[in-house]
């Protein structure tokens, strides 16, 4: 699901991009996040393609829907924003049950999270 909000007062023009239900856990993903929070677009892009993590290729994603985003619906350049807010909240627990020896069970519990990133405007500052 993708947001977009334009915003009229000082914080200039915004987009929001949101991922929800990625197969993924909380601390993985955040361990990325937390490398390009206030960084420049392009910045951000080299840091994610050389990163090792699996987590890092789901992000690159998100960043590059939120680019497209915002040159397509709102005409900004792509070269002149950065990501001023990006967070991963947890999501629902997804539970099965592994069948065991002797008729008993296992649970297994597959975490997904939910990634907000917002890209914003630098020229209006």
């Amino acid at each position: 699901m993708i947001k977009i909000k334009k915003n009229s007062s000082t914080s200039g023009t915004e987009v929001q991009v949101l991922a929800q239900h990625i197969y993924m856990s909380v601390f993985k993903a955040r361990r990325v996040i937390d490398q390009i929070r206030g960084r420049s677009y392009e910045e951000t892009l080299m840091i994610l393609e050389l990163m090792p993590y699996r987590a890092s290729y789901t992000i690159l994603k998100l960043v590059y829907s939120a680019a497209a985003n915002a040159k397509h619906n709102m005409g900004l350049n792509e070269a002149d924003s950065f990501i001023s807010k990006a967070e991963v909240n947890g999501g629902v627990i997804v539970k099965k049950l592994r069948p065991r020896a002797r008729g008993r069970s296992y649970p297994i519990k597959r975490t997904t999270c939910h990634i907000t990133i917002v890209l914003k405007d630098k020229s209006k500052y």
